[in-house]
């Protein structure tokens, strides 16, 4: 095995090199040592300061040959609408969203401000939602989120649409029938363009409610509803066909399933005994008024209420004459209170008929539900409830 020399390693001593071929060579002259960080001299910094300028300098140059080439480059002009790309339209036509992007023909692509087209997308009143997008070298991607309708909505003569914020929506104007006939609500009333949004998005939440709870453990009740009147909060009203009239259905503002569900029950006794039967208000606790269409005689044996005192409104349009007619079981009425604040009319002695008012809108009945009969006092017993 051979003698491993001084100064070589092993592997070096196999392979037969020399220490002397490793050793480092001294030579004259200068020497330079490159130290980490600025250098100690003034001369040194202001050289290394300079050639910092003009790296820069020169990177910035070249930036804005960059950018003037990509500015003017032909490739990266939009060449006509053709190269803007829509999806997501169903009620607005592709005219009416292209209008948006009209000054962008013919420019570069990179130039056009993609949040600023996004918000007058959005300003649409149709649009809920608009997402732009480039698609390089000249091309832009639409991405359009339409609002979802909830109602038909009547203002004046005029039939528009509704979504659950309370924006008002035209019709669809890109010619689509279709798109229409898929709706199945009923049309609403009472919101209008001059109310504040907040007011009508307040009344349109009032409607989807009475929906759900009309609606509640699957039943499809909204879907014979033929008109909802949310212009008084504290009173929903709904027209009900019947036939071949409809009948105007006082709800108030809370209880909607139960008061519904008591409506259809009594309604064909009331049809028996009133053919002519145009509104029922629902609001009274056990009790119901009841309105004939306009110029129908109301004949009946059962007791009349008077007038309501003078210092209480009439209902509007209705004549001020009512009749208590007991539902089932002769019954005694309690004083209830309505739920608009309005306490219901004091009653006379039976009386053979009465007649809708001259002018009137019908007569009025007040109907009473069966409730456990209960002790009056003397003072109040005047007011109460006769049985038949």
């Amino acid at each position: 095995m051979p003698r491993r020399r001084e100064g070589v390693s092993a592997v070096q001593a196999a392979a037969g090199y020399q220490a002397e071929e490793f050793a480092p060579q001294r030579t004259g002259g200068l020497s330079f040592r490159l130290r980490a960080g600025l250098p100690r001299t003034v001369l040194g910094r202001v050289g290394l300061a300079v050639v910092g300028v003009l790296a820069m300098g020169a990177m910035t140059a070249a930036a804005w040959e960059a950018r003037v080439l990509l500015l003017h480059h032909s490739s990266l002009m939009v060449p006509s609408s053709a190269a803007i790309q829509i999806t997501g339209n169903q009620h607005l036509t592709r005219a009416q969203l292209v209008g948006i992007f009209g000054g962008d023909v013919d420019r570069n692509v990179l130039t056009v401000p993609l949040e600023q087209r996004e918000a007058e997308l959005e300003a649409l009143p149709w649009v809920e939602h608009a997402t732009v997008m480039r698609l390089l070298p000249n091309k832009f991607r639409v991405a359009i989120v339409e609002r979802m309708p909830v109602a038909f909505v009547r203002q004046g003569s005029s039939i528009g649409l509704v979504d659950a914020n309370g924006v008002l929506l035209d019709m669809a104007s890109n010619g689509d029938t279709a798109v229409h006939d898929s709706y199945s609500f009923p049309v609403v009333t009472g919101l209008a363009q001059a109310d504040p949004l907040s007011t009508r998005a307040a009344r349109v939440q009032l409607y989807l409610r009475f929906l759900r709870e009309l609606d509640v453990d699957g039943a499809s009740i909204s879907k014979s509803l033929s008109e909802v009147d949310v212009s008084n909060p504290e009173d929903v009203k709904a027209l009900l066909p019947n036939g071949r009239s409809t009948i105007l259905v006082h709800f108030g503002e809370e209880d909607f399933r139960h008061r519904y569900d008591l409506f259809e029950k009594n309604l064909p006794e009331w049809l028996t005994q009133h053919p002519k039967l145009a509104a029922a208000d629902m609001r009274y606790e056990h009790q119901v008024v009841l309105e004939m269409a306009p110029g129908t005689a109301v004949t009946t044996n059962e007791p009349v209420a008077a007038a309501a005192p003078a210092h209480e409104k009439p209902l509007p349009g209705k004549a001020s004459a009512h009749k208590l007619v007991a539902v089932g079981k002769p019954v005694f009425a309690p004083k209830v209170k309505p739920a608009t604040g309005r306490p219901p009319a004091a009653v006379r002695p039976p009386a053979a008929s009465a007649q809708a008012q001259p002018g009137g809108s019908g007569g009025h009945l007040q109907t009473s539900f069966d409730v456990k009969p209960k002790a009056v006092d003397s003072a109040a017993r005047h007011s109460q409830a006769v049985p038949q």
